[in-house]
């Protein structure tokens, strides 16, 4: 059996440093970087436009927030952001942040930011193509995502029919794979084991209440979870920047060294903690675009099944909820963690090094503790419980999804069941494998997913130039719906009539 698991291992490292070298990098930021351009910068160019219809219009417009009614199976706007960014606000804003600080030294935040910016687009891309592609299953509940614009969109180009095909069952059984690995065990498992080590909670009383509550929320599908989300990401999220802001503002003389310390070492102006500057350079590059990727998803094909289920009919209106995400996940809540780890004393900012022997969310706690004493590890054990456990409800739906396109509408119950059950089993046991496995099939889902963003990148500027047209530039022309909504839109235009 150990030779089976020791080999296990070596062809999963062999897999995963394949999945996640730099060929694949390249593919997810050029990807990235040719829907910005397709799109003429949009996520620059129509800054004003799309913060005012996504985090403005919470305030301003009702039907952003506005509920669907009992019997209506779609979410709110905002719900499915809530839900997309209860999954990608992780342990990734916090362990991966430091992960990044750790191997590439400072200059990988630089790099973060980079991904970030051009995975703005790839994510809008994804949420444009997830709404016109998208389809109602039996229950009358929206399906979309990669799986859904690989085989209804590059599955009816020419010739492309059986690779469409194809490539959406690889991302969904890829999709249902990750979804109990780094989307429910090796989350839970991180929790019980801060919460273990901040308060001595043993693993086995977490695990067993996480069940419980992950049961009650997941078992009642969607809507449920979204009227969690919708609750919990902004508390959690608001709490924790609070938290960090405060760390920044009281270190507010390292801001400056800070930044320049961040821009010399993604250049390779300095050694990245003592080493050779060329290696460094490698480093702060792969360690800064691995780590982004990992936080935003931007590029998996992930968010969109959820975003997918809003009672939007624009898709570029959604896909502008896909900039948001990635702004709030990577821009905000990434960077509020690198300034408070960098800005307290505990890394050298002039060569990178980190002068201490912490790692993981250990190294964030330190920086947490150098205002908050104590009470620093208490914070970040319990923002690790809110963030962790927020993953596991926005990855059940994404895991459900997938086994729903290989299964069937009705599979899905079995799906979510199983997945509660294996929230125990995260917390207790040693998953250092299954988080490997399941680094390298969340990585997976990427190929198939950015196969079907270039191949429909077309589709991609058409709409969104359609979109500019009408509701930026004010011309009169008819807008670009899916086939399923054009067909609702006559219909109540006809009710009306």
């Amino acid at each position: 059996m150990d030779g089976f698991v020791s080999t296990v291992e070596r062809v999963n490292g062999a897999v995963n440093g394949f999945v996640w070298g730099l060929p694949m990098l390249i593919l997810l930021v050029g990807t990235g970087i040719l829907m910005t351009i397709l799109t003429r910068v949009f996520q620059v160019s129509h800054f004003k436009h799309w913060v005012r219809n996504t985090i403005g219009g919470i305030f301003k417009d009702k039907h952003v927030t506005a509920h669907t009614g009992k019997e209506d199976t779609q979410i709110s706007q905002f719900q499915s952001l809530c839900t997309a960014l209860a999954a990608t606000i992780g342990t990734g804003n916090i362990a991966g942040v430091a992960a990044a600080i750790l191997s590439g030294g400072p200059g990988a935040i630089f790099w973060m930011w980079v991904v970030a910016f051009f995975g703005m687009m790839t994510n809008f891309s994804e949420n444009v193509l997830g709404i016109f592609y998208r389809r109602r299953n039996e229950r009358n509940e929206w399906c979309g995502g990669a799986m859904y614009y690989l085989k209804y969109g590059l599955g009816e180009k020419k010739g492309c029919a059986q690779i469409g095909a194809f490539l959406a069952i690889m991302f969904s059984t890829f999709c249902v794979l990750a979804s109990f690995g780094i989307g429910n065990m090796s989350q839970i498992n991180s929790i019980a084991a801060n919460m273990n080590s901040a308060f001595g909670i043993p693993n086995f009383v977490t695990g067993f209440i996480l069940m419980v509550l992950a049961g009650l929320v997941i078992v009642g599908g969607l809507k449920r979870i979204a009227s969690v989300t919708e609750r919990l990401v902004p508390f959690m999220a608001v709490i924790y920047v609070v938290g960090a802001l405060i760390i920044v503002v009281f270190n507010a003389d390292k801001i400056g060294p800070v930044f320049v310390s961040i821009i010399k070492g993604a250049f390779g102006m300095k050694a990245v903690g003592g080493g050779i500057v060329g290696s460094g350079v490698a480093y702060a590059v792969q360690w800064g675009m691995k780590r982004g990727v990992f936080s935003n998803e931007a590029g998996l094909g992930s968010s969109v099944m959820v975003h997918s289920s809003s009672n939007v009919r624009e898709p570029v209106v959604q896909g502008m909820w896909g900039i948001f995400e990635v702004f709030a996940d990577t821009i905000i809540v990434c960077t509020l963690t690198a300034f408070a780890v960098l800005s307290s004393g505990i890394v050298d900012l002039d060569t990178g090094a980190v002068l201490s022997d912490q790692v993981s969310t250990a190294l964030v706690a330190e920086a947490f503790s150098t205002v908050y004493g104590r009470a620093g590890s208490a914070f970040i054990a319990i923002a690790i419980l809110f963030f962790a456990f927020s993953t596991v409800l926005g990855w059940s739906q994404y895991g459900s999804k997938g086994f729903e396109y290989l299964f069937g509408t009705k599979s899905t119950r079995l799906f979510k069941f199983v997945f509660v059950a294996f929230i125990i089993i995260g917390a207790t046991m040693d998953l250092t494998l299954a988080w490997d496995l399941s680094d390298t099939f969340n990585g997976l889902m990427a190929i198939p997913n950015l196969i079907g963003v270039i191949a429909l990148s077309g589709t991609v500027m058409k709409i969104t130039k359609n979109y500019v047209d009408r509701k930026i530039k004010g011309k009169d022309i008819k807008p670009m719906l899916s086939a399923v909504d054009e067909i609702q839109e006559l219909h109540e235009k006809e009710i009306v009539a």
